[in-house]
């Protein structure tokens, strides 16, 4: 290998020219392959194979039962302008087919308007349908004249009950105080927007009554980085035309995979040039600490660029495009890619330093370096290649086109970056290349070495048992950025039972299997709740209607009201303004309570209201007139309520639970914060454990953190066992594989056992810093074991310690840039890259050279070769 790689050198020289040209046309020819197909799958589903069984239930499950993709969440100060609201947006999202396969509404609409109340407990709707008997003289005065003019007459009617003794002052608290409320936003020339459902209630609604739900399957363009983004802006506009928010007061807000992912896709393409800048500005001060030769940095730049170049016009050829994982490979290449040129070019300054003559100094560096850098080209190459068999896609194919890449850096190393050298010819080294002034340090470490070696072991073995703590968040949401619109509401749903969409389900062959399978896991401490259809057809429905029609008997007629007079004008609704405050007035007289504080203020407030201009009298009556009307015609369908049955649903509605084949579909959602992972994961191994076929949310995250973890296990394994393979066919000594793979070995716990002290977490993005581990510390460790076999004494202040250091750092400012990226994935991988290349450095030119002691044949020449003896 040395002689083949001494001639390879040596051929580059004698032809440098034709050397370049190539490489120039490789350069150009390779970047406008790349820019011309360069693509990005951004489904996440890719990213792990289809062939698990999990994942094959996972997609049966979303064929079946396609999940929406955006769920939209509207929220409006009343709980009639929340409902409005969503009706117009769902009807005008409709009218766009081009662009939504589905839009739904979950909890509002038709359906729920009609038959919401039958949902409640007897007791409530017999509650309900009392309190509306009662109300009737009330009801029949707003339905005969829903305006403000009606209203205002109501609320006299109420104060000179007061003064007549039917009724108590306090007993019209509730509805002084929404009146007070509304009235001060009026008359302050506020949005001013009022609820006749919280006035009957008598208490403040719940926030679900304010929030409603928009179900929606977007068309999607996975060759865009944004794939939803043309639906999420018509949703956007939709509302906005609409002036949902002037008219209702109402806000919506976006979340679901779809608006996730692209927000999430959005940080990466607003960081990614941002981050490979600050990689390439970085390697190129370090390159200049390392090479102090502008000549020999744009050797090594070059050299970089054609291979940077070359790798991803072949990775694209072999995989068609990357993914969210393999992408990665920019900055990994940039890292590691790197190293070669900066190994042979240090090895070149140290033999320029001794020989006055390019090409011998070339030749000697390639007969020193040629043997340790294809060792550890193959080595790395192997590391990233052992992933190819896992099931972790992602993963799989950025060890494909990362292996690759490493035999492209080496071959560009060897070729490229001599016959630059030649061109630009730049000057010999005046002094030495190395570390003499770490010599103190390395007779230090060698002559304490059983201290250094024992301490090491015992500190990594006493940090042994962290790695049974070692955690693994598997919840993708962790990765994105907390602040963006979508993960906020994605948050906050998720801290309420109701509303966290990290579920279970189950695809069953009937409707009865699936409620017996719902029986099942009710019964499940980790369960908060369990849905199937039949949770759509109200139990005890005989009692409830009947209240409801006993309601409707009594009060049907006067809801049925029409208007007979003309619509009042605004002198008659001046004149029933001021009469009402005067009757608010007498009815508060002297009493000293909050309901008598109340009365007063709104006769004052009347009274303004009565004397302001027409358009503050159209602005109160717009306040309260739509939301009055919505709630009369609400109260007429809920009296109309027929029995329901599964036959009567919606189709829309039986369609997201069963199948026309029959096959229905099980929802079990998690009790506790879903936030929480290992809730999440508890809430998983319970489901898994009573319906092992159980697919949904919390069971792909749980079950792909598992198939993550095994990936990275059996290609640890494998990496390591071809990697000793070939160490020992070069090597031809098991005692020098194993001080090349010791060092690794501890590296690696190392860097483990420090995650779960200091952190990060492993997750989905990070853990690809456990093959540039292997990587990275192979390499490193291959050139040590390599010349310590060569009979190199003082490794710790010679050129190659000066080598890796400066290749370490490398790595280091790629890194750095990933840990400072707004993405919080790959900030987190950055943080862990960093972690791994401390330890690895660590192990690697304190610990290893410690380990091998002194060689067993001390050449005290050893930087001399007899290339170089020749060039003598």
């Amino acid at each position: 290998m040395t002689q083949i790689v001494v001639n390879i050198v040596d051929l580059c020289v004698r032809r440098w020219w034709v050397i370049i040209v190539l490489g120039v046309l490789l350069l150009f020819g390779c970047a406008f392959y790349a820019a011309a197909r360069f693509s990005i799958n951004t489904d996440i589903e890719t990213l792990v194979s289809q062939k698990l069984t999990w994942h094959e239930r996972q997609m049966e499950l979303s064929r079946a039962f396609p999940q929406k993709g955006i769920s939209v969440v509207v929220t409006a100060s009343t709980p009639e302008n929340a409902e409005v609201a969503t009706d117009q947006l769902v009807r005008t999202l409709k009218e766009s087919p081009e662009l939504f396969h589905q839009v739904v509404q979950p909890d509002s609409g038709e359906f729920f308007e009609r038959n919401g109340l039958l949902f409640s407990s007897t007791a409530d709707v017999r509650r309900v349908a009392d309190g509306l008997a009662h109300a009737r003289p009330f009801l029949q005065a707003l339905s005969a004249d829903p305006t403000l003019h009606g209203a205002a007459g109501v609320l006299g009617s109420a104060a000179q009950g007061i003064a007549a003794g039917r009724l108590k002052l306090e007993q019209l608290g509730w509805p002084l105080s929404l009146t007070r409320k509304l009235l001060e936003d009026v008359l302050a020339g506020k949005p001013a927007f009022f609820s006749w459902q919280e006035l009957l209630q008598g208490h403040p609604p719940a926030e679900s009554q304010l929030r409603h739900f928009i179900e929606i399957a977007p068309r999607l363009d996975f060759n865009a980085l944004q794939p939803g983004r043309a639906a999420t802006d018509a949703i956007g506009k939709a509302a906005s035309d609409l002036q949902l928010k002037q008219r209702f007061g109402a806000e919506i807000s976006l979340t679901g995979q779809v608006p996730m992912n692209d927000d999430q896709f959005s940080v990466i393409r607003s960081s990614a040039v941002r981050d490979t800048l600050t990689a390439l500005v970085g390697v190129l001060i370090i390159l200049w600490l390392a090479l102090r030769s502008f000549r020999l940095i744009a050797a090594v730049f070059f050299s970089l660029a054609v291979g940077l170049a070359a790798t991803a016009a072949l990775g694209l050829l072999m995989v068609g495009s990357f993914n969210l994982i393999s992408i990665a490979f920019f900055v990994l290449f940039v890292g590691l890619g790197v190293d070669f040129g900066i190994q042979f070019s240090v090895r070149y300054r140290t033999e320029r330093h001794e020989i006055d003559n390019l090409r011998h100094a070339l030749r000697c560096a390639a007969h020193k370096a040629g043997a340790p850098l294809a060792l550890a080209a193959a080595a790395t190459a192997i590391g990233f290649f052992a992933f190819l068999p896992t099931d972790y896609r992602g993963l799989s194919e950025l060890g494909l086109i990362a292996g690759c890449g490493m035999l492209i850096a080496f071959a560009c190393s060897i070729t490229l970056v001599p016959a630059m050298l030649t061109a630009l010819n730049p000057p010999g080294e005046p002094a030495a290349v190395g570390f003499r002034w770490l010599a103190p340090v390395d007779a230090f470490l060698q002559r304490n070495r059983i201290v250094v070696i024992a301490g090491t072991v015992l500190v990594v073995l006493a940090g042994t048992p962290l790695l049974l703590h070692l955690p693994f968040d598997f919840n993708p949401v962790d990765l994105q950025n907390p602040a963006s619109p979508s993960v906020l509401t994605y948050r906050k749903l998720q801290s309420e039972p109701e509303t966290n969409g990290n579920d279970a389900e189950v695809l069953a062959a009937s409707q009865h299997q699936a409620d017996q399978i719902a029986q099942r896991l009710s019964s499940l401490p980790e369960v908060a709740r369990v849905v199937t259809l039949t949770n759509f057809v109200p139990s005890d429905q005989e009692q409830k209607l009947a209240a409801l029609h006993s309601a409707d008997h009594a009060i049907g007629p006067v809801l049925s009201l029409r208007r007979e007079r003309p619509a009042p004008g605004d002198e008659d609704t001046v004149n029933v303004l001021r009469s009402t405050a005067e009757a608010l007035s007498k009815a508060a007289a002297d009493a000293n309570s909050p309901a008598a504080d109340d009365a007063r203020t709104v006769a004052s407030q009347l009274e303004q209201l009565a004397n302001g201009a027409p358009e503050v009298r159209r602005k109160a009556d717009a306040a309260i007139t739509p939301s009055l009307n919505y709630d009369l015609d609400l109260l007429r369908k809920t009296l109309a309520a027929q029995p329901l049955t599964p036959e009567s649903l919606p189709a829309d509605l039986v369609r997201d639970w069963q199948l026309p084949d029959g096959r229905a579909r099980v929802q079990a959602l998690a009790k506790g914060d879903a936030n929480d992972v290992g809730v999440l994961r508890k809430f998983a191994e319970a489901v898994l454990s009573a319906e092992p076929t159980a697919a949904g949310t919390a069971v792909s995250y749980y079950e792909s953190a598992r198939t993550v973890t095994r990936a990275f296990g059996e290609a640890g394994i494998m990496a390591l066992v071809a990697i000793a393979i070939l160490l020992a066919i070069a090597l031809r000594r098991i005692t020098d594989v194993l001080l090349t793979l010791i060092p690794l070995l501890v590296a690696g716990a190392l860097t483990l056992e420090l995650s779960v002290l200091l952190g990060p977490e492993l997750n989905f993005a990070n853990i690809i810093a456990l093959p540039l581990l292997l990587g990275v510390g192979v390499a490193f460790k291959i050139y040590y074991v390599m010349a310590w076999r060569a009979g190199k004494t003082g490794l710790l202040q010679s050129t190659l310690t000066r080598a890796v250091v400066f290749s370490a750092m490398t790595n280091a400012a790629a890194f750095g840039s990933m840990w400072a990226s707004s993405y919080p994935g790959m900030s987190s991988m950055g943080k862990l890259m960093a972690l791994a290349l401390a330890c690895t450095m660590a192990a690697a030119v304190l610990f290893q050279p410690v380990l091998m002691g002194q060689p067993r044949q001390i050449k005290p020449h050893a930087e001399v070769s007899p290339l170089r003896e020749a060039a003598e």
